[in-house]
């Protein structure tokens, strides 16, 4: 595959999965303004916080390992598909052995909420390790679909789980509430039974097909799909797993980076669980941009990076078109980002305080629940800047270097705890959110001091995506002090009347911005339009 045509299917899979995280995030933004009618914010800390950690860390420790080393490189065209689906396989019995490990910890050393106000907890931590056994039992299949461009199968498959698991949800919240946590533990098995069931029809329907011949898939029937010995080659590749292997050691580590907070909540106990559950809302909706904008375009292009880069080659060594495509994308990605971030941040300041008013009332308004969302919306900045750098730096970094950097997420694994625990001893749940700006802040320190040495000696630049245009800044600037004058006279405790002329002068404030960066942003308005918009992409191409 030409990079020209890595290019193409990577932000055809970033458009489409675009377009999935919205519908995820709007489907589970309205479930969560809908619960919070019916249920305790205990109830909602319990499930938000303590289940749903179980439930990502069992299925990110058994199978992101995996997804990385299998991804890297051409999977397909340097190793057998033969080995790699072997490989695979493994994430099952991994599973299992986190499940059952997760499952003792979760029952029987931390701390058990009051059965009153949170029913049937002990149930609900076998159902929750149910399910992302279950959800493992995909996982070849997903990562053949990512590897041959199968974007629409994705989407199909998780926008129909989505659905199915919030139908589940809103059924038994309405007519069965004392069921309690059993009403979330089945609406999580249905939506891992759903993409499971998805994934295994298509590949049913697929193999050996018409289609399946002209894109010369490399595997013809349904056996091919599950663990078998090839004659005269290994059951696996070893130079694979060993890169598995690397990969599984940061896993950790990025685990307890991405989950930090949770986990301090969980075993420390600085939050209560009605506390627990304000937060993660809080967090939720800060997090939705990130989650259905940043997210889908750093899995996609990490695809892209690794196919056109030779991992742990400099650049000099490397065909010089591939890399020029590379460090063009990469910096077009980092001036999207920073555009995005710096938008939210300065619009999420003055916006805070009615976004949560409008949706969960003083529940969510009242107390530190403002100050929480503003912090956020800084900490998305770091988010969104992280993301492409390291999804760029994992896909160049050879093995030796992937371990190397194992012990700085150590360090900042360590550090991030130590942090998170003194800083909401200090400030309350906010300190939670400091605390991963300071370990984000280092996260991209690093990845742009190797970002930089990779691209030294040539003649590509791509870290000047990190600097946007005066009048860009001057805009934001503008619109910062405009839309926070806005809020403090017409907002939040005024009526409806004033709340719509401070949604207007945020509106006006907004395009404002949109102009500026339509007028000096125009190379990266041309890389939006030509690689992530799929109707002018095809008008195009």
């Amino acid at each position: 595959m030409s990079s020209q045509d890595a290019l193409k299917n990577a932000s055809t899979l970033a458009s489409y999965s675009v377009l999935l995280q919205v519908l995820f995030r709007v489907l589970t933004f309205l479930l969560n303004a809908f619960t919070l009618r019916f249920v305790s914010k205990e109830l909602i800390g319990v499930v938000n916080v303590r289940l749903t950690l179980l439930y990502s860390t069992l299925v990110f420790l058994s199978r992101e390992a995996f997804r990385r080393a299998c991804l890297s490189g051409g999977s397909g065209t340097s190793h057998s598909w033969r080995q790699v689906i072997n490989l695979l396989w493994l994430t099952l019995p991994l599973g299992v052995c986190w499940a059952a490990l997760l499952a003792c910890v979760w029952l029987w050393l931390l701390e058990v909420p009051d059965p009153r106000s949170v029913p049937y907890y002990g149930p609900a931590v076998v159902l929750f390790a149910l399910a992302g056994v279950q959800e493992l039992l995909a996982e070849p299949l997903w990562v053949l679909a990512q590897a041959h461009m199968f974007v629409r199968l994705k989407v199909v498959a998780e926008s129909l789980a989505m659905i199915a698991k919030c139908s589940m949800t809103v059924v038994l919240v309405v007519s069965a509430r004392e069921w309690g946590l059993y009403i979330f533990s089945a609406a999580h098995l249905v939506y891992t039974g759903f993409l499971v069931l998805c994934y295994a029809i298509y590949f049913i329907r697929f193999l050996g097909s018409e289609e399946a011949n002209k894109k010369s898939f490399p595997l013809n029937r349904v056996g091919d799909l599950l663990p078998c010995r090839a004659a005269g080659e290994p059951l696996v590749d070893w130079t694979l797993a060993r890169l598995t292997w690397s990969f599984f050691k940061q896993s950790f580590l990025k685990q307890i980076l991405t989950e930090g907070e949770r986990y301090v909540m969980t075993f420390l106990n600085v939050l209560s669980f009605g506390d627990q559950g304000i937060y993660d809302i809080v967090n939720n909706l800060g997090s939705m941009v990130a989650r259905f904008i940043f997210l889908p375009i750093e899995e996609s292009f990490y695809i892209f990076f690794a196919k056109v880069l030779e991992r742990g080659r400099a650049v000099k060594s490397q065909k010089q078109e591939d890399i020029a495509i590379a460090a063009d994308v990469l910096e077009c990605l980092l001036k999207l980002v920073l555009v995005i971030g710096l938008i939210i941040t300065v619009f999420g300041y003055a916006f805070s305080h009615l976004a949560l008013d409008i949706y969960g009332g003083s529940l969510l308004s009242s107390g530190t629940g403002p100050t929480l969302l503003r912090c956020y919306s800084c900490y998305v900045l770091l988010l969104a800047v992280n993301g492409i750098t390291e999804c760029f730096v994992f896909a160049a970094m050879s093995q030796a270097e992937v371990d190397k950097y194992n012990l700085v997420m150590l360090a900042l694994s360590v550090s991030f705890l130590f942090l998170s625990y003194w800083l909401t001893w200090w400030a309350g749940s906010v300190g939670f959110i400091l605390a991963n700006c300071l370990n984000m802040g280092l996260r991209i320190l690093h990845s742009l001091l190797y970002i930089h040495h990779y691209f030294q000696f040539s003649q590509w630049k791509p870290l000047r995506g990190l600097l946007p245009s005066p009048l860009l800044l001057l805009a934001l600037a503008v619109s910062g002090v405009v839309t926070a004058v806005s809020e403090s006279v017409f907002c939040c405790d005024s009526g409806w009347l004033l709340r719509l002329v401070h949604i207007a002068v945020g509106a006006v404030s907004l395009l404002g911005v949109l102009v500026a960066v339509l007028l000096t942003e125009t190379r990266l308005i041309g890389f939006v339009r030509t690689q992530l918009l799929p109707q002018y992409r095809k008008k195009h191409t």
